[in-house]
């Protein structure tokens, strides 16, 4: 469940900055979520960099792991390395 509503806020934050962006928010509400959004983005980018042995671990396309983890950064690829650590440690 907390995972989800992590997800959910990660959502949240880039389509209120993608409003925020597109003049759909009047001036002022959410005046820092631009800046939330492209720093969370940025760390879900350096997550990318340093965990893609992990993001390349899901079972569908490389390019949506690479998408979920710039959505997501830690909420996709921790359950990765978490099965995959499993999975060694069974062998």
């Amino acid at each position: 469940m907390l995972t989800f509503l992590l997800k959910a806020a990660c959502i949240a934050v880039y389509a209120l900055a993608l409003a925020s962006i597109a003049g759909w928010l009047p001036e002022g509400v959410f005046s820092h979520v631009r800046t939330i959004a492209a720093v969370l983005l940025a760390l879900h980018a350096l997550e990318l960099v340093f965990m893609f042995r992990h993001v390349k671990a899901y079972r569908g396309s490389l390019a949506a792991s690479v998408v979920l983890t710039l959505l997501f950064g830690v909420l996709h690829w921790r359950p990765l390395a978490a099965g995959r650590n499993r999975a060694e440690s069974a062998d």
